[in-house]
């Protein structure tokens, strides 16, 4: 079974469980510690034991349903002067590059959606994200990053 696939059944089976109207950030949580949980079985070598490469640190996926190394970054709020900067400061400070940005203001209303590339971060995904969620506290806006390939498998439901 495909990762992608693997990773939309998890989602599909927690919000089976919790209901529709679960945290999205409780689901993408428990969708992330039990891909993990069961990801090491499914890189087993013919020898039986996981590879260590593995093991230390799970390999890059890229498939039709994203990459494991981009995250999307939703950013919303009241617009004023900062926020892209505030955001784009995170994402150099951690190694990261933009691969697609695009922001609006609609009635003083900001809405911003980047792709970012963290590969060659230093950080992990989980320390960006609670850097970036904290920044938006200082911004006055909210947040939302997520790995692309669980982002667009959970949004599949």
């Amino acid at each position: 079974m495909a990762n992608e696939e693997l990773i939309y059944r998890i989602t599909r089976a927690i919000y089976d469980r919790l209901g529709t109207f679960a945290d999205e950030r409780t689901v993408e949580q428990l969708v992330t510690d039990i891909y993990r949980a069961v990801e090491p079985s499914l890189t087993q070598n013919g020898s039986g034991r996981a590879a260590a490469a593995n093991i230390a640190r799970p390999t890059v996926s890229e498939t039709s349903e994203g990459s494991s190394s981009r995250i999307i970054i939703s950013v919303f709020g009241v617009d004023h002067p900062g926020i892209v900067a505030g955001v784009a400061e995170i994402l150099s400070e951690a190694g990261c590059s933009i691969a697609d940005i695009n922001q609006t203001v609609v009635q003083r209303k900001f809405a911003m959606v980047i792709i970012a590339d963290a590969g060659k971060s230093q950080s992990s995904i989980t320390d960006l994200k609670d850097r970036l969620r904290r920044e938006g506290e200082k911004l006055g806006v909210h947040i939302y990053a997520q790995r692309e390939d669980l982002f667009n498998a959970m949004h599949r439901i």
